[in-house]
């Protein structure tokens, strides 16, 4: 499987292109701010076509590419129905004050053909089988993207903004919920293998086992629980701190 990512924007959050090799079908994940010139190099560089656009959630950093990258190559966009109104409307996803003072101003529109991601839809998409699981908490429409290990790779996690290396993602904005983030990352990444390589929304690439032995707010947690508590348990603090984007 080739895998091509680069931050995207001011923001930096990650923006991946996956395909089962060059000159196949690709999938692009999460176009965020002026995203397009990074992902017309990695295509043209190996020769890839789109698919479908996947977003594992609907915070602007995330999605601001979206419908001109989707209205470029005539592709779908996939996104849960629980931030879908964030593609027309991001400022909803901020604080008050923050989204008026940059966002205000902001008109985005949806791709033409927005198709919603279920917990536990499987796709099919340039030869490549992923599994969505929904896993609120950052926002209440964040899912992450999983793609099955083989002989030559692991399990693959596109986590967006709900695991990062070393954090989590942030809860203190509109529809976000720290415990249910906490039940989120129980049931969602701690039910993995460690050997799983997790591709977050911002920063390095990680994996489950690195971040279930260090990561500090998964210590206490218990794979599949219900969430519980974490030693880290302050729902007013952005948990993912100032560079992690929304």
């Amino acid at each position: 499987m080739l895998v091509a990512g680069f931050p995207a924007g001011s923001f930096a959050a990650n923006c991946y292109v996956v395909a089962p090799a060059a000159g196949e079908e690709c999938v692009i994940i999460d176009p965020g701010q002026d995203a397009e010139a990074g992902i017309d190099t990695i295509l043209r560089e190996h020769r890839l076509k789109p698919v479908a656009v996947l977003l594992t959630h609907g915070h602007i950093d995330h999605v601001w590419s979206v419908a001109p990258v989707c209205g470029a190559r005539d592709v779908p966009a996939y996104i849960h129905p629980g931030d879908r109104d964030l593609l027309t409307d991001p400022a909803r996803g901020l604080s008050l004050g923050a989204g008026q003072q940059l966002f205000g101003g902001l008109e985005l529109a949806e791709p033409d053909d927005v198709r919603e991601l279920a917990d536990g839809s499987a796709l099919e998409l340039a030869g490549l089988p992923f599994t969505v699981d929904h896993a609120p908490g950052h926002t209440p429409g964040s899912v992450t993207f999983r793609t099955p290990k083989t002989q030559e790779i692991p399990d693959v996690m596109f986590s967006g903004d709900l695991l990062f290396a070393g954090s989590i993602g942030r809860t203190d904005l509109p529809g976000g919920s720290y415990e249910e983030i906490l039940a989120s990352l129980s049931r969602v990444c701690l039910t993995m293998p460690d050997e799983t390589a997790v591709l977050p929304g911002h920063g390095e690439q990680t994996t489950i086992g690195r971040e279930r032995a260090t990561n500090p707010f998964l210590t206490e947690l218990s794979p599949g629980g219900t969430g519980g508590s974490s030693p880290l348990n302050d729902p007013g603090i952005p948990a993912d701190g100032p560079n992690k984007g929304f």
